[in-house]
């Protein structure tokens, strides 16, 4: 193959700018309700973001990954032109990454599954002709724009109000918050166990029964709960905090609860979406490496784990706070108890999504849980201006991807081949 070691290098770095966008915009999202309930600081935020998206990216972040993202196209139809495919994969890379750069910039929170599905439907249709898009997926991926936020939204209105019933608006709030947060605590382990068991372990050979994964994850449940109920234990508190705001040794105990989901959510989002950064990196390194030879799936190196990995930590250290601020403070004010239903909200969405195979972004599922928690204040707590401009975003970013995409397309097929 001509210009494979080229095609390698231009692969190499686009791969790590991709990497580094998911970092900046999507991981932001991630740590921004933890950052914005005051829960944890930016800087600690960063450190758990480093440690538990990197866990989560080499350690479930998938050996083997469908390089054409969840079957967009029909690769069969490049079988006798893989050069058209590895430009394909390279514009559809920058395209992703560009976009996410403009978006970060802006305090933009936006999906990167979304921006890489706009960025490959726009080269597909294009480059090979329309008949080679599965048009079935993008109307499905159009529907999860609406169905992700809606049922985060309802899950954290559900949430909240319950922590409002049970804690916040009870005789004895406090005493009342150190009995029923070990059982949120319980639930937030269980649920991310089964993210983590239900998207990601299989690439690494474990895969389990269905009655194996819910028998682990409620061990990760009574884990989690028995660390939580420990700090909680060992937590002071001190009465006359309480007098400026009514709840602080309540929001108090649910800091500790934030960890966990930080955590946790971090963990789910590297074993999950790496594969946006890396999936087309892989896709090009196997077709050089093969010689030419189109696959559906391709075997992940390591070293192409390790390089996502790395490229989203930068981008969050050097970029992610703008959209850790819209997320955290822009959309509602978010105080522990808030962010933790935030957060929880859409990691039981994503299980919900993985089951039923409906590609969602964890962006849209994290917004929406963050406006539920703003609704069940009632309508007031939300500044619609910045959730109008989060829609806006949202629409933009499939043709964005789909634009740049087809031009830095065409770009690379005159240069390489004239």
């Amino acid at each position: 193959m001509e210009n494979a070691y080229i095609y390698l290098v231009l692969a190499c770095a686009f791969g790590a700018f991709m990497a580094w966008g998911v970092g900046a915009n999507d991981v932001a999202n991630a740590m921004g309700t933890s950052v914005g309930s005051k829960a944890v600081t930016v800087k600690q935020a960063i450190l758990i973001a480093a440690i538990f998206e990197f866990a989560g990216a080499y350690l479930a972040g998938g050996q083997v990954t469908q390089t054409i993202r969840k079957g967009m196209l029909d690769p069969t139809l490049l079988a006798n032109s893989p050069d058209l495919l590895v430009f394909g994969m390279l514009s559809a890379l920058l395209a992703a990454a560009i976009w996410l750069l403009v978006a970060s910039s802006l305090g933009w929170p936006v999906s990167t599954t979304h921006s890489i599905v706009g960025a490959i439907v726009g080269f597909a249709a294009v480059g090979i002709g329309f008949d080679a898009v599965n048009w079935g997926k993008v109307g499905k991926i159009a529907m999860s724009w609406l169905i992700s936020p809606a049922l985060s939204g309802i899950i954290a209105y559900g949430l909240f109000s319950s922590v409002q019933r049970l804690i916040l608006n009870t005789e004895s709030p406090l005493n009342n918050a150190k009995k029923y947060v070990p059982g949120y605590i319980f639930l937030v382990g269980f649920i991310i166990s089964l993210v983590t068991l239900l998207k990601g372990l299989k690439h690494i050979g474990l895969e389990f029964s269905t009655y194996q994964n819910y028998m682990l994850a409620i061990a990760g449940g009574l884990i989690a709960m028995l660390i939580g109920t420990f700090f909680i234990r060992r937590m002071h508190f001190d009465p006359a905090a309480d007098k400026d705001f009514h709840f602080t040794n309540v929001e108090k105990v649910f800091g500790v609860l934030m960890i966990f989901t930080a955590c946790a959510m971090a963990f789910a989002h590297g074993s999950n979406d790496v594969a946006n950064a890396v999936g087309p990196l892989a896709a090009i390194v196997g077709i050089v490496e093969s010689g030419g030879q189109v696959s559906q799936t391709t075997v992940m190196p390591v070293w192409i784990l390790i390089l996502g990995g790395a490229g989203i930590v930068v981008g969050l250290v050097t970029y992610g706070h703008k959209v850790m601020a819209t997320i955290g403070t822009g959309i509602t004010e978010l105080t522990p108890s808030r962010g933790f239903a935030a957060t929880l909200a859409a990691a039981i969405t994503v299980v919900i999504a993985s089951g039923t195979g409906l590609p969602i972004s964890t962006t849209h599922t994290l917004v929406g849980g963050v406006l539920g928690v703003g609704l069940a204040r009632g309508i007031a707590a939300l500044n619609m201006n910045v959730v109008r401009t989060i829609f806006m975003s949202w629409v933009i970013t499939l043709p964005a991807g789909a634009i740049l995409s087809i031009v830095i397309f065409y770009f690379l097929k005159g240069v390489f081949l004239g």
